[in-house]
């Protein structure tokens, strides 16, 4: 029996199961990506942006997505868009608004720090950092999202936590690097 299409997205018409299985997935995935998003730009707003453009790019390919990886699509385009903004912006002096969210009870104090730290890195470093230690990925993974070498991702890694450890020897005890 043909179900009655009543979602279309780019004129590619979508079931209603389709559209609830997605409301589902992007519910339950929304915060960590938003997560995600914040600890690689710094910038809600532009975090915020990034997590809707994401939703809106799984959305448009659920029915290719559904079975396979829809949070692996999601952190690449989240990651590629902040590339794109951060390669128009390059050059320009910015200053990003510090708004403080309520996080999983660690010290204000440590968050802020951390955030400074990761300030100090290239956007493909903090990339690396947020996808290797924060989403917990396999250097393979993170090579996969970031459209890199695995030899890459080590070399990045590598280097963004020993910038880490410069600019903020107090967090030594959270960047020991491991092997993963």
């Amino acid at each position: 029996m043909e179900r009655e299409a009543d979602w279309q997205v780019d004129g590619v018409e979508q079931g209603r199961d389709d559209r609830e299985e997605f409301t589902r997935w992007a519910r339950a995935r929304q915060q960590h990506l938003l997560r995600v998003a914040l600890l690689m730009t710094d910038d809600v707003s532009r975090a915020e942006d990034l997590v809707q453009e994401a939703l809106t790019q799984v959305a448009v390919r659920w029915r290719r997505l559904r079975d396979s990886s829809p949070d692996a699509y999601a952190r690449t385009v989240v990651y590629h868009g902040n590339i794109s903004w951060w390669r128009r912006r390059r050059g320009e002096v910015l200053t990003a608004d510090v708004v403080d969210r309520p996080s999983t009870g660690e010290p204000v104090e440590r968050r802020l720090l951390v955030r400074r730290a990761l300030a100090t890195l290239t956007p493909r470093q903090r990339a690396v950092v947020v996808l290797r230690y924060f989403e917990d990925l396999t250097e393979r993974d993170a090579a996969a999202v970031l459209g890199v070498s695995v030899g890459t991702v080590k070399s990045q890694t590598h280097l963004a936590l020993r910038r880490l450890r410069e600019a903020a020897p107090e967090l030594a005890e959270l960047l020991q690097e491991d092997s993963r």
